[in-house]
């Protein structure tokens, strides 16, 4: 777990034109939130502090305490940690508090908490009054180098993994590093199932970067650091998802999420399906692509020493895992969008990817 220090704020830009932001990494930054508010909407006045039962006692009064000290008022809102929250009915009791407490169009809100809090507190944000900004305080490592920066907002249908959800960008992004240090180690190491997938797709010169905080020497805030400057190149090369570019984020998730959903949410940590649903994808690798089996065993070696799970139990059905995938974003008028590796740091996406093709991904990694 990282150590509890003094150290100044890293900042990614994220270029966007007029929904351009900042993320800011570094240790002790979430006391900054009220003078962040104030630099990014000085004349709003009130807000929304969307939290859950976990995250909130420990960080909510200092956020709420930031935010007061700047001359906003304050509407705190907890709902319960986990999955389940994700969903359109909780959506709509954090909307009807909002309303409750008189927050108006020119309000705004903020999402503190990892990445079931940032997606469901940017989606109310997306729909409230048709739409307010938020900023956005992830505390997780998921959170922090993945779901908070990109504007994917969005709930969960019971079988069906964000399919409900819009486009919003963060009017700013917050990663304050001490917020990991109350991670129990199972939330912490799921979280770099997302950094060893942006390695693979993107620069495989990051990979003894991991290595080094695997085994204790390396340094947390420039690794995450590195992974939204990522995250955000993909993110502006290709906002919307329309280009094929940022769908290269998908690597290991169109099993990932099947995974996850099959097992029920909850059951299964995000990142825990995303590492077996990157073993599957590096599987097809090496058959459809040219990725190496020695490319293949470094993802594996790398998840295992997050101890993230890379073999598949029988209790999750391949016929249902292929069923929750057809109803997949990804499933493009009947076929496959899969992302392939042709090597470490390299990614594309195919079409050629069949269903047999992942039963057969899906056989390898039950073993």
């Amino acid at each position: 777990m990282p150590e509890n220090t003094s150290q100044p704020a890293h900042s990614v830009h994220v270029d966007l034109g007029s929904r351009s932001y900042r993320v800011d990494v570094g240790r002790g930054l979430l006391k900054n939130l009220g003078a962040v508010a104030n630099e990014k909407f000085g004349g709003r006045s009130t807000c929304a502090v969307i939290t859950d039962s976990k995250v909130g006692p420990l960080y909510a009064a200092t956020a709420v305490a930031s935010l007061e000290a700047a001359g906003k008022k304050v509407c705190l809102i907890t709902v319960p940690s986990g999955e389940a929250s994700k969903s359109l009915i909780v959506a709509e009791n954090v909307c009807s508090e909002m309303a409750r407490a008189g927050l108006d169009r020119k309000s705004f809100a903020v999402a503190l908490g990892g990445g079931v809090i940032g997606d469901l507190g940017g989606f109310c944000a997306s729909i409230y009054q048709r739409g307010i900004p938020y900023i956005q305080v992830p505390t997780t490592v998921l959170s922090q180098v993945d779901s908070s920066v990109g504007g994917k907002t969005g709930v969960n249908l019971p079988d069906a993994k964000n399919m409900v959800g819009s486009f919003h960008q963060p009017a700013h992004v917050i990663a304050d590093i001490d917020t990991l240090s109350s991670l129990p180690k199972r939330e912490f190491n799921e979280g770099f199932a997302e950094i060893i997938k942006h390695a693979c797709i993107r620069d495989a010169a990051m990979l003894p970067l991991i290595d080094e905080v695997i085994a204790g020497t390396g340094d947390l805030t420039e690794l995450i650091r590195q992974n939204i400057a990522i995250k955000a190149r993909v993110v502006e090369a290709d906002e919307y998802e329309t280009l094929g570019i940022r769908a290269l984020l998908n690597f290991g998730h169109t099993l990932g999420h099947a995974i996850e959903a099959d097992a029920g949410y909850g059951k299964l940590l995000h990142g825990e399906a995303i590492s077996l649903g990157l073993r599957a994808a590096a599987v097809l690798s090496v058959k459809l692509s040219t990725l190496s089996e020695a490319g293949a065993q470094r993802i594996v070696d790398l998840l295992k020493g997050f101890e993230l799970p890379v073999v598949l139990g029988e209790e999750v059905e391949t016929d249902e895992l292929l069923r929750i995938a057809r109803m997949d974003k990804k499933f493009d008028q009947g076929r496959i969008r899969f992302v392939l590796l042709s090597t470490l740091g390299e990614a594309f996406v195919s079409k050629e990817v069949t269903e047999d093709d992942l039963r057969a991904a899906i056989a390898a990694i039950r073993s």
